[in-house]
């Protein structure tokens, strides 16, 4: 087969995953072996690829083929989210395109218009991680609106409801006036703007000419006041027990109640209260059974209520009532401020809090045994930092609101009569049912017209993709979960994570999930977030049309360590194809070589020894990194293997010497021996580097049908020959030393120098022969001392000397080995304190202590050779 002179990702890249789709390699079903199973956070069915999807969905598939290859059934089950907000906006959008509203065609209508489009557009998203490489069980894909998950929520919603933990009240929510439904306090995103701070002052009732006054950001909502609140130990204000103020502009009378809630240092101590429109003044009005006057029309206009500026927009109205409060006397002064206002994640549109009666799930009981498995390790967050953030949240945890005005999702199963009473079920029938039951009209009945909120499906994603709702006993759940390894984002540790692990708890009396690896976000690198807006974030698809799917794949992960951001620049993915360069060429070297049966030579079977214990030893470091998620340090791990161990130093070793412009043969022993060393690399590459690893396996040599490196066996670490290793360091650093020399001194690398070792050779034979072939010796000899014209060098405690003949400046060496000697000395007091330090000896680790025993003596020895070198020099 000839190998092409460069690896090209367009020829391989779709060749190779067609035929581990057609081998079936990703397809998972329950067996006698250990399973390994991932849910994939489902994407946004509206969605395409971004740089975020990228790296989650790299990782997962990195954890995901090691499994495999270390013979686990691997399940990898993907999916999309229905996305409520976003798809019906998209929908919604499209018809008005056609001149056609979303009320005027009603609910089923628009229905049939979201699942065509659904049908033709939604799903892009999966078909373009098959670009990146993901190995998911496509047969498993599922959808959060699929009939079978959506009866399991409707069944959770009922038997939640049953349980109590579903209840329907009127509470404050987030309300969004441009999609017009609640939204989650988790999808509320809150930005930094300029805004202004209105001091308005309010006129006590029967007095002259006293006044209160307050401040706010927000004095269109002056309209809704029904207090003026004061702290109860605030003297400044005790004289306005049981009196009343004018609100500005209407004059409504309202009462100066006295709360504990209010901040007697902020400002004059005083707030307006309008329990209609902010949270803390909702409960502040509960507490003293204040009037509730609801100011803003779902869409963000002025109400009637409001009784000024009724049907004008908010923004509009704060301006003007701001210049009418002047006008007449009541603005006091406008100060500029910065301050953190609620957008809504979806459409941006700035959040009201909103009276509204909304449908919630009761969360603190859910939340207790949901927060007990994290603390107690049964659930590991990687990085264990954001156990005190998840933490924080479960203990301060508020009630859900799960229903959204919407017409896209699952339809809350809650049924009404014409007198308002409320049965929750599954069909009209079973309404009637329950209405006979209580003695309730059965007239009227219609169903609510909201839908749950999105995440109400999503949290049931682990149990509801292996259909263990619909049958709690079936094979799929009974193997596939409780499952390995989730893979997300920081910002839903609480939106998503904390709610799933609350699910499986509740009805699978399980985790769903053991390990939950917390992704950075993708940020560009002035640190700042990607989006489309800031033209900050490149298209996935074209970095791997660029780059090939492997070179972004290692871009991606060559800096983003688990719970920190990213700072990604595409030189990564360019240092990702150069590595991937690097490789190609390796292996066109190895396979360009003459083979012939002869004699091994012993500087060839030390070079192999080593490498075997390399890899050896290194995968013994990769399980342990893998096992604690440092994926970008297996990675790097990786990545210096191959770089240089195998290419810059044991390919440099064996590789046969050039005579006359020609390579010369290389003994069949050393050959074979490198081909399976290649191999063993390549098994440890192919997580992250999937293609490219089968296309250079596959060219190694010939495979028989299945022989695929996707499902080979991961290489089995060990203790390796650490003696070796380290005789092996030596020969290195001498090779690294005598380059060195060589640049110093201006000795051409094509010219043998006769080496000397002063003492006893540290180096066996064979390793001493390697280390002459790589630095360009003719021999390493023995002396006593070093003669006159030699220069000397250290390589670890180990004095060698080089014989300059006539190109020696005794002078300028014995200066720069006072310089050299003056840093030992300072550097062996700064150990020798830290050994005499009592906290430190008795604190740290046993291996720490011993390091530091051993660079005091490492020194020593190197300040004993150079002050006798110093000394010769000198004579």
């Amino acid at each position: 087969m000839e190998i092409p002179k460069r690896y090209d990702p367009t020829q391989s890249e779709g060749r190779w995953y067609a035929h581990w789709m057609d081998r079936g390699y990703f397809r998972s079903t329950p067996d006698d072996r250990e399973p390994y199973t991932v849910v994939i956070p489902p994407p946004n069915v509206t969605g395409v690829l971004h740089m975020g999807h990228m790296l989650n969905n790299t990782i997962q598939d990195v954890l995901v083929r090691r499994a495999r290859m270390q013979g686990r059934n691997a399940c990898w089950v993907p999916g999309t989210d229905h996305a409520s907000i976003a798809t019906e906006a998209k929908v919604v959008r499209l018809l008005a395109e056609d001149g056609i509203r979303k009320s005027a065609i009603g609910r089923e209508k628009f229905m049939e218009h979201a699942w065509a489009w659904k049908e033709k557009y939604g799903g892009v998203i999966l078909e373009q991680l098959k670009k990146l490489g993901a190995s998911c069980d496509w047969e498993r894909t599922r959808f959060t609106m699929e009939p079978d998950m959506s009866d399991a929520v409707i069944d959770v919603f009922i038997d939640l409801h049953e349980k109590g933990l579903v209840y329907r009240g009127q509470r404050m929510v987030n309300w969004d006036p441009q999609a017009l439904t609640a939204v989650s306090d988790e999808e509320v995103i809150h930005k930094e703007v300029n805004s202004k701070l209105y001091h308005v002052r309010y006129k006590i009732e029967g007095a002259a000419e006293e006044w209160i006054t307050i401040a706010t950001t927000r004095p269109e909502t002056i309209l809704g006041d029904t207090a003026v609140a004061v702290h109860p130990e605030d003297e400044r204000y005790a004289h306005l027990r049981g009196r009343h103020v004018l609100v500005p502009l209407i004059d409504r009378r309202v009462p100066v109640i006295f709360d504990d809630y209010v901040d007697r240092e902020f400002g004059t101590g005083a707030l307006k209260v309008t329990p209609a429109h902010d949270s803390n003044d909702w409960e502040i009005g509960q507490r003293h059974k204040l009037e509730v006057v609801d100011t803003l029309n779902p869409d963000g206009t002025m109400s009637e209520a409001a009784r000024l500026y009724v049907g004008e927009d908010r923004f509009v109205v704060r301006r003007k009532i701001a210049k009418e409060l002047e006008e007449k006397g009541y603005l006091v002064r406008t100060e500029d401020i910065v301050n953190k206002v609620g957008t809504s994640e979806r459409t941006g549109a700035v959040i009201e809090p909103r009276l509204s009666l909304q449908w919630f799930v009761k969360m603190a009981e859910l939340a207790k045994p949901a927060l007990q498995v994290v603390v107690d390790g049964e659930v590991k967050l990687h990085p264990q930092k954001f156990v005190n953030t998840y933490r924080h949240w479960m203990e301060n945890v508020r009630d859900w609101c799960i229903s959204r005005q919407l017409w896209w999702g699952q339809r809350i199963p809650a049924w009404y009569n014409d007198a308002g009473d409320a049965a929750v079920c599954r069909t009209e029938a079973e309404a009637v049912a329950q209405f006979q039951a209580a003695g309730q009209r059965t007239t009227g009945i219609r169903q609510d017209e909201d839908v749950v909120d999105t995440w109400f499906s999503s949290w049931l994603w682990p149990i509801s993709v292996f259909n263990g709702f619909k049958d709690p006993d079936n094979a799929d759940i009974r193997y596939y979960y409780p499952t390995n390894d989730l893979v997300t984002a920081p910002e839903i540790l609480f939106f998503w994570v904390a709610r799933m692990i609350m699910a499986g708890l509740e009805y699978r009396d399980a985790v769903p999930f053991r390990n939950v690896y917390l992704t950075g976000i993708v940020r560009d690198k002035q640190g700042r977030k990607m989006s489309k807006s800031l033209g900050n974030s490149p298209d996935p698809l074209d970095l791997i049309a660029k780059y090939g799917a492997d070179g972004v794949r290692v871009g991606m992960l060559f800096s983003s360590p688990a719970g920190n951001d990213l700072l990604f620049d595409e030189s990564l993915c360019e240092q990702g194809r150069n590595f991937s360069n690097k490789i190609w060429n390796a292996f066109r070297l190895v396979k360009g070589w003459e083979v012939v049966d002869g004699e091994q030579p012993a500087s060839n079977a030390a070079a192999i020894a080593w490498m075997r214990s390399r890899v050896e030893r290194t995968t013994v470091e990769l399980d342990g990194l893998y096992d604690q998620f440092r994926i970008s340090e297996v990675l790097m791990t990786t990545y210096k293997l191959i770089w240089d161990d195998l290419c810059s130093w044991y390919l440099e070793a064996i590789k046969p010497a050039y005579v006359d412009g020609a390579s010369r043969p290389i003994d069949r022993t050393t050959h074979d021996a490198t081909i399976a060393l290649f191999e063993e690399v390549l098994k440890l590459l192919h997580p992250f580097m999937p293609f490219q690893s089968e296309e250079i396996w596959h060219h190694l040599r010939e495979r028989k049908e299945g022989e695929d490196l996707i499902v080979s066996e991961w290489p089995k670490g060990g203790a390796g020959d650490p003696d070796l290793d380290h005789e092996m360091q030596h020969a290195f650093d001498l090779v690294t030393a005598m380059r060195n020399l060589r640049n110093e001194r201006g000795i051409s690398p094509k010219e043998a120098v006769a080496l000397q070792v002063i003492g006893q050779p540290p180096l066996r034979a064979a390793v001493s022969d390697l280390a002459c072939k790589l630095a360009n010796l003719d021999a390493i000899g023995t002396i006593e001392r070093a003669g006159e014209g030699t220069i000397t060098f250290l390589v670890g405690t180990t004095t060698y000397a080089v014989d300059l003949g006539g190109r020696l400046d005794a002078e300028v060496e014995a200066k720069k080995a006072r310089e050299e000697l003056d840093y030992l000395r300072g550097f062996l007091i700064s150990v020798e304190r830290k050994l005499s330090n009592e906290r430190f000896m008795s604190g740290a680790p046993p291996q720490v202590v011993e390091n530091e025993r051993k660079k005091k003596a490492d020194t020593e020895a190197k300040i004993k050779a150079l002050e006798a070198r110093i000394g010769q020099l000198a004579g």
